[in-house]
């Protein structure tokens, strides 16, 4: 039988990666050359019934970014002997690390999801890598990937949340009275197919890694959630097998019955690093990373929002635990001279101008908001309302019903954040509900301050909202509804400023412009 180091070089050999002499990692290409080997070893097909493929490929970084990275795949039957195989940009095998297989149950079809987790540690910082994942009898799949660098280093990372997928899930039932042979199939996820292209978009930017923020598929609408989630995998696994895509849980990940507080599928599809206070229901919902001189730090605003926005209202699930989490975590990274930027990702919004949309949500302006400004949080990237903007950086909250943020200056080019949090609402991933074309003139924000009681048909609650002026508004894009965000790191010189250059791109089809570009800019720690 042919070991996993013919398996990993016979392939390597074979593939594109290979002839065309160049691979795709993290931004960087990698030259190979790959000379012609030896015939490998002819292997024979397994049973493609009862052998899945190896699908939905993708990366996540570990608890340490710059040596740690988990390698994920899916399939609907349980597999044998879930590994990857490791090796470098030029064929040369190092190891095998095996996967631990983890999976959930659909409360709704009744339907198994197996996931595959391959932990790979001591990797090299900043460390250019090429993957095989297999298991007995499939094909394997190959993929790329390069660590985080180990202190302060330039590199990219995007940013976008509210994709859906870019597939039809159902049939189109007609009107009452209303005869149709044959319906077609239409999209019952919020889904476009601006969907496929964010993501292609994305990869013409290469960044080491994407920040998703939230409401990833939106499964939780769909007939079949399953096939929703696969839907997502097939279509992001282009960009997700080369690069880290490091996600914040939304409203549309709560899916009825998966799991007592509906996260089960999102947390079984990731491996995300665990943290002190988490338990078996909230594992993975909040976590950090050091990429350079950046803490990214995702949270779950389910959490602390008013807002009824998944399929169970799960206000207060943590117990505090999270905020309790977020304060020491802040608390700790401000303190590190190490450490210059911290970014946070989430879903839902602290500010909005978008009229007939969800809105901003009051508990995180209570929750969250103080905290970001005690510690100096630089940057806020989110989704849920289905457009572009961004604030000015704000810096405290006026005495009012609604605790409107209160901008510290009002320079739109470059924006110094060591004057106040700048928070980007990036909502554009694909999703076919576009909240641009509603946009108050002149700026404006309704705030979710409670909700009613639960209605008695649906058991929704319905937001009571109150309406606020804008003054933090720095920019919105009320003409195009996709696109994504493109964040450069520059560290600067001891004693300097370091920036972060920001551009934000529409996504046009195939095509790509610039909306706007500025940068972001704080002293230096370290």
């Amino acid at each position: 039988m042919i070991d996993d180091e013919e398996l990993f070089e016979s392939h390597f050999s074979r593939r594109g990666f290979l002839a065309s002499a160049t691979v795709v990692a993290g931004g960087s290409l990698l030259a190979t050359t790959g000379t012609a080997s030896a015939a490998p070893e002819v292997q024979v097909a397994a049973d493609p019934v009862t052998t899945p493929r190896v699908g939905g490929l993708h990366l996540q970084f570990g608890a340490d970014a710059s040596t740690e990275v988990v390698v994920s795949w899916h399939t609907r039957l349980p597999v044998r002997r879930p590994r990857v195989l490791l090796g470098s940009p030029d064929g040369e095998f190092e190891r095998t690390v095996s996967a631990a297989s983890t999976s959930y149950t659909d409360a709704k079809s009744g339907q198994v999801v197996y996931v595959q987790h391959a932990r790979i540690s001591r990797l090299r910082p900043a460390g250019e890598y090429v993957y095989a994942a297999v298991h007995d009898g499939a094909e394997t799949v190959f993929g790329t990937f390069r660590t985080a660098p180990r202190g302060r280093s330039a590199f990219t990372f995007t940013s976008f949340g509210d994709q859906g997928t870019p597939t039809l899930g159902k049939r189109y039932v007609p009107p009452a009275g209303v005869t149709i042979p044959n319906p077609p199939y239409v999209n019952d996820n919020l889904g476009s197919p601006a969907a496929g292209d964010v993501t292609a978009g994305v990869e013409r930017v290469r960044p080491l890694f994407h920040l998703f923020n939230g409401d990833l598929c939106y499964a939780n609408l769909a007939d079949d959630r399953v096939r929703t989630w696969n839907d997502f995998w097939e279509n992001n696994s282009r960009s997700a097998r080369n690069r880290p895509w490091m996600p914040s849980a939304g409203n549309h990940e709560n899916e009825l019955g998966n799991g007592p507080i509906g996260y089960e599928a999102y947390q079984t599809y990731f491996a995300l690093p665990r943290q002190v206070g988490q338990t078996d229901v909230t594992r993975g919902l909040w976590y950090a990373f050091t990429v350079g001189s950046v803490r990214v730090i995702s949270l779950a605003n389910d959490d602390v929002c008013y807002q009824d926005g998944g399929n169970s209202y799960v206000r207060g699930y943590s117990d505090g635990a999270q905020k309790a989490w977020l304060e020491k975590e802040l608390k700790a990274t401000r303190a590190s001279r190490d450490i210059d930027w911290i970014v946070v990702c989430m879903h839902q919004v602290v500010v909005s101008s978008a009229d007939q949309a969800n809105g901003a949500d009051l508990g995180i302006r209570q929750e969250w908001v103080p905290l970001f400004d005690e510690y100096g949080v630089d940057l806020v990237v989110c989704g849920h309302e289905h457009h572009y903007e961004r604030s000015h950086p704000i810096r405290g909250q006026q005495p009012n019903p609604t605790l409107t943020p209160i901008p510290a200056a009002t320079r739109t080019d470059l924006v110094d954040t060591s004057k106040g949090t700048v928070h980007m609402v990036i909502g554009g991933g694909g999703t076919s509900v576009g909240s641009n074309g509603v946009l108050f003139d002149p700026p404006a924000c309704r705030v979710i301050t409670s909700v009613g009681a639960p209605d008695p048909v649906t058991g929704k609650r319905p937001p009571v909202y109150v309406k606020e002026p804008a003054p933090w508004s720095a920019s919105r894009n009320a003409a195009h509804p996709w696109g994504f965000a493109a964040f450069t790191v520059d560290p600067g010189r001891p004693g300097g400023h370091t920036t972060i250059e920001v551009k934000y791109y529409d996504v046009l089809g195939s095509d790509l412009r610039e909306f706007e570009s500025f940068t972001l800019t704080r002293p230096r720690r370290g």
